[in-house]
């Protein structure tokens, strides 16, 4: 009860409205703190254990080229990227086999394969394979170096014994190893060019490169 001088009639807040929705107000402004707060400290704990996920997909993507344990020669593998993904988010790794060149006759196998792509996983990507073995090289043609491979640029291609040049995106990775050793690099132009004058022989006129003039 508040007395507002002595001439004034009493004025009790215990049922002023205003009053009661300040109390109820700051009520509400706690709990939205805390749940603010809570919901702040999930959103941190996610990225936290999402970043390895992330890490783990981009990690274990992509086609690779492994030594099979059991037959020593070359097989072509897909690791299952998300389940990896998903297994380092929640602190479990697990590493397993999506798609082999060897399935479905030896998909029981017992998938010891996947040792290799642990211990160095971007040395067995086919794209760091074929981009490590055309470095430093030059064309079979035109004799210019082949630069950088770049995923959006056009794919070189391979000369083979019999004459035929073929874009190494049309050889099965798990045959590229074996390719590499007996096939020369060969451009894109010079590609498209072997294979027109190949296809079309009738069109193509050979011309003698006209001596340069003494002056």
């Amino acid at each position: 009860m508040i007395t507002l001088g002595l001439d004034y009639p009493a004025i009790s807040l215990q049922g002023d409205p205003y009053a009661l929705l300040l109390r109820e107000g700051g009520s509400v402004t706690v709990t939205i703190v805390i749940v603010i707060a809570i919901l702040a400290l999930a959103l941190g704990l996610f990225v936290f254990r999402a970043i390895p996920g992330v890490r783990a997909y981009f990690s274990y993507r992509g086609k690779r080229v492994i030594t099979c344990p059991e037959t020593h020669a070359a097989a072509a593998v897909d690791v299952a990227a998300g389940e990896a993904a998903v297994g380092a988010f929640l602190s479990e790794p697990t590493l397993r086999l999506k798609d082999c060149s060897r399935w479905p006759e030896r998909q029981d196998c017992g998938q010891e394969c996947l040792s290799q792509i642990e211990v160095d996983p971007e040395n067995c990507l086919v794209w760091n394979i074929v981009s490590k073995w055309y470095t430093g090289k030059t064309c079979a043609f035109c004799h210019k170096p082949i630069g950088p491979l770049r995923q959006l640029d056009h794919a070189p291609a391979l000369l083979g014994p019999d004459a035929k040049t073929i874009e190494w995106r049309g050889i099965r990775p798990e045959q590229l190893p074996q390719v590499f050793s007996t096939h020369q690099p060969v451009c894109w132009n010079c590609h498209v060019t072997e294979n027109f004058r190949r296809l079309h022989p009738e069109l193509v006129v050979n011309r003698e490169p006209e001596p340069k003039r003494i002056r």
